[in-house]
C-alpha cells in the first residue's frame, strides 16, 4: 500500500493560476521554452507546498504525457520538467500513473546523461516512483534501472548529494528506503576487500535506544558485472547496553556495540554496467540485467 500524507487545500487565487497553467500545458502541441517554463514555474511552486487536490487535478488534466515528451526532448527544459516530476512524485496517485505516461521510460533514458544536476532530479524522481510500490519496483527492475542507477553512482561518486540519491533510489527498489533522501545520512564505510564498496544509511534525527541501518554493497564481480546487496540492519545504542551492564543484579546482557546480525530484509542483484552506449534501447538493458 501507498503511503499518503496531508496536504493543504489550495487558495483560490493559487488555485486560478494552478488551474491555468495546468491547461496551458495540456493543450501545448509545440514544447516552446519561452511558453511553457512560467506555467511549469506555477505548478512547481505548488508541488514543493503539496497542496490538497494537487494529485487529482495533474492527473485528471492529462499533462503527465507532454511532461514525458519534455523529457524526451532534451531540451533547455529537460532539468526543469525533471524537478517537477521528482516534486510531483511525492503525490501517490501521480506515481501510479507515471508508467502508462511514459514517465518511467523517459526518466530511465536520461541515466544516461552526463548533467549531474539533471541525474539529480532523474533519480529522485526514480526512487520517489517506486517508494512503497512493489508494482513500480518490479517495473523498474524489469527495465533496467540498477545497472544504470549504479553506473551513475561510480562515475560520480564525488558528488554527495547524487550519491546519497542513488543510494536511496537503490533501497527504495528493493523496498526499504524512505520517500525523501534529505532524511538519511550515508557514510562509505570503506573498501573491506578489494572490489568491494560498502555505505551505511542512517536516518538524521533517531529516537530510542535501537535505531535502524541501510546498507548497500557493490561487489565488484569479473568482466565488468557487480552485485549490489541492500540490507536493513538493527542497531543499538552502546549507552543502552552500557546501562544494563552497570547494573548489579546478578546477571549481565551481552554487549553488542555493532550491528545487529539478523537482517530486515535482503536482496541482491547483479547487473553488468560495463560498456553502456548512450543510445543502448531498454531491451538490450533489460538483457544486460541479471536478478
Amino acid at each position: 500500500m501507498d503511503r499518503r500524507s496531508a496536504s493543504r487545500p489550495l487558495p483560490s487565487p493559487a488555485k486560478d493560476s494552478f488551474g491555468a497553467a495546468l491547461h496551458a500545458i495540456s493543450v501545448t502541441t509545440e514544447l516552446v521554452e519561452e511558453e511553457l517554463k512560467p506555467h511549469l514555474d506555477t505548478l512547481l511552486t505548488v508541488a514543493v507546498e503539496r497542496k490538497r487536490g494537487l494529485a487529482e487535478q495533474v492527473v485528471e488534466s492529462g499533462i503527465l504525457p507532454v511532461l514525458a515528451q519534455a523529457l524526451r526532448r532534451k531540451s533547455s527544459l529537460t532539468v526543469h520538467t525533471a524537478r517537477l516530476v521528482a516534486e510531483l512524485a511525492r503525490e501517490a496517485l501521480v506515481r501510479d500513473s507515471c508508467f502508462e505516461t511514459g514517465i518511467i521510460s523517459a526518466l530511465l533514458t536520461l541515466l544516461l546523461s552526463k548533467d549531474q544536476d539533471l541525474l539529480l532530479h532523474v533519480s529522485r524522481a526514480i526512487g520517489r516512483i517506486c517508494y512503497d510500490s512493489n508494482l513500480q519496483q518490479e517495473r523498474l527492475l524489469r527495465l533496467g534501472a540498477v545497472p544504470r542507477l549504479v553506473a551513475v553512482l561510480l562515475q560520480h561518486c564525488e558528488n554527495e548529494v547524487l550519491l546519497s540519491s542513488c543510494l536511496l533510489t537503490l533501497s527504495n527498489l528493493a523496498d526499504m528506503g524512505e520517500q525523501d533522501d534529505s532524511k538519511f545520512v550515508w557514510e562509505k564505510s570503506g573498501h573491506f576487500d578489494e572490489g568491494e564498496q560498502v555505505f551505511h544509511g542512517t536516518p538524521q534525527h533517531t529516537f530510542g535506544f535501537v535505531s535502524a541501518v541501510t546498507v548497500v554493497r557493490l561487489n565488484q564481480w569479473p568482466q565488468g558485472q557487480y552485485s549490489v546487496s541492500v540490507e536493513v540492519l538493527q542497531r543499538c545504542s552502546t549507552l543502552f547496553w552500557g546501562a544494563h551492564n552497570r547494573r548489579q543484579t546478578g546477571w549481565r546482557l551481552p554487549s553488542f556495540t555493532h550491528l545487529g546480525c539478523c537482517p530486515k530484509f535482503y536482496k541482491v542483484i547483479k547487473y553488468s554496467v560495463r560498456n553502456i552506449p548512450k543510445n543502448r534501447s531498454l531491451k538490450t538493458a533489460v538483457f544486460h540485467t541479471f536478478l
